[in-house]
């Protein structure tokens, strides 16, 4: 009766479909990677003349780094961490969402949280999207995403080569 039932019990191990993994490893920024994309996109700004707000969310969409310059309007901190959440919602660059997804913007400016406006970006390292950075404050949203581009690039090798 034991065999039986031990041989019943591997016929059904053979059979029975993969699990998945209990537990995933992600990658996510860090919080140095974090403050220096903020830095380096208040300084991009900057050196334009303008004072803006730099946040940066894990790929979560939990805060890691905010940065606000001197004389930029204290609103630029919740402007600029909705653009960065609009990239977790998307997965793609604030001004990409805005400009493909036209048909549900203004919806999607009702969504707590969001902002489907430019000057988000994705933060992606090995592949994978690990965070994303908004900026706001400066006269467009054009521009903020320049200064938002101008600090990845900045960091683009510590981006290429983390592990």
């Amino acid at each position: 009766m034991h065999r039986a039932a031990g041989i019943l019990f591997s016929v059904f191990l053979a059979t029975a479909p993969a699990a998945a993994k209990d537990v995933i490893t992600q990658r996510t920024v860090s919080m140095e990677l974090a403050r220096d994309l903020a830095q380096a996109a208040v300084e991009a700004c900057r050196a334009d003349g303008w004072q803006v707000t730099a946040v940066v969310v894990n790929r979560a969409g939990d805060i890691q780094a905010v940065l606000r310059d001197s004389l930029a309007s204290r609103y630029t901190i919740q402007i600029a961490q909705e653009k960065a959440e609009a990239v977790i919602l998307s997965g793609v660059a604030s001004s990409d969402f805005r400009r493909n997804r036209q048909d549900i913007r203004m919806e999607m400016n009702h969504v707590k949280g969001i902002l489907v406006l430019e000057g988000g970006v994705p933060i992606r390292a090995g592949g994978g999207m690990i965070g994303a950075l908004g900026v706001s404050g400066a006269p467009g949203g054009e521009k903020d995403e320049r200064c938002a581009i101008a600090a990845l690039d900045k960091l683009q090798e510590r981006l290429e080569f983390a592990e």
